[in-house]
């Protein structure tokens, strides 16, 4: 019998992707997704409280298990932005939003950062 000389992409493209769970150490404050618990950010990688589209939100460097969609341009309270929505990789609940590209100099400092509404997020890990 002749062996395939099938590439290996080609077997990569047959199996199913499985999403693993990112776990933030014990013994920083968190957040999580108030729908499965699954860890959303560090409480370290907080740089503000705003407004949100449901009430408030922080602004965060960094999130874990969280997936993108698509960008698209949003007027926003500060001003037009190119924005993606994030969901939580567990559940899919949306989330927030990403912020890919700010049009005001004032607001370029938000690129690359995320919105979690506080509806969506639950303090894990040390709050008192």
């Amino acid at each position: 019998p002749e062996l395939s000389e099938e590439p290996a992409a080609e077997m990569v493209k047959m199996t199913k992707s499985k999403t693993f769970q990112a776990y933030l150490p014990n013994c920083h404050r968190t957040y999580s997704c108030i729908h499965c618990r699954a860890h959303l950010a560090n409480h370290d990688e907080l740089i503000s409280k705003a407004s949100g589209f449901q009430g408030r939100a922080y602004l965060f460097n960094s999130v874990v298990n969280v997936g993108c969609g698509p960008a698209e341009e949003r007027v926003l309270l500060t001003g037009l932005h190119a924005v993606a929505d994030i969901y939580c990789e567990n559940c899919k609940t949306t989330l927030g939003w990403k912020y890919e590209h700010a049009f005001e100099s004032s607001q370029k400092y938000k690129e690359g950062k995320f919105i979690i509404e506080l509806a969506h997020m639950i303090k894990d890990n040390g709050w008192e």
